[in-house]
């Protein structure tokens, strides 16, 4: 397995993997769009691969201040081998090298096992509440 930044290359593979981990994304996480969108940002979007197929990815993004973790996928048939671990630790070792001392993430308050998971990379629950609003 390679951990690796992504590539233009890499597009239609990525949305394959979104669309399938993520089937029931709103509109507004459309995987083309989000591509696009980080890609005028910044470049931090990482990609596992094996035998040329993207096996999960991870987009995070950092501010300066704080970071974050967003659309963390692992391929269903690669769950439970480490990977989702290898990237999101792979993630988090290069918001660190940009300056970063604090990474975020959000989960849906009802997939306990996602909460299991970053619990054991080190992720506490903190008394937050989250809001957005669409502009």
């Amino acid at each position: 397995m390679q951990l690796r930044t992504y590539q233009n290359k890499d597009r239609a593979k990525l949305i394959q993997l979104w669309q399938t981990v993520f089937p029931d994304d709103p509109p507004h996480n459309d995987p083309a769009a989000m591509i696009a969108a980080k890609l005028a940002v910044d470049d931090l979007i990482f990609i596992a691969e094996q035998d040329d197929k993207i096996i999960a990815a991870c987009v995070a993004g950092y501010d300066g201040h704080r970071g974050w973790l967003y659309a963390v996928a692992t391929d269903p048939q690669h769950r439970r081998l480490g990977i989702g671990r290898k990237i999101v630790r792979h993630a988090m070792q290069q918001l660190k090298a940009r300056g970063c001392i604090k990474v975020n993430i959000q989960i849906r308050s009802d997939n306990s096992d996602v909460a299991a998971f970053y619990q054991s990379l080190g992720f506490e629950t903190e008394p937050r509440l989250s809001m957005g609003a669409f502009l």
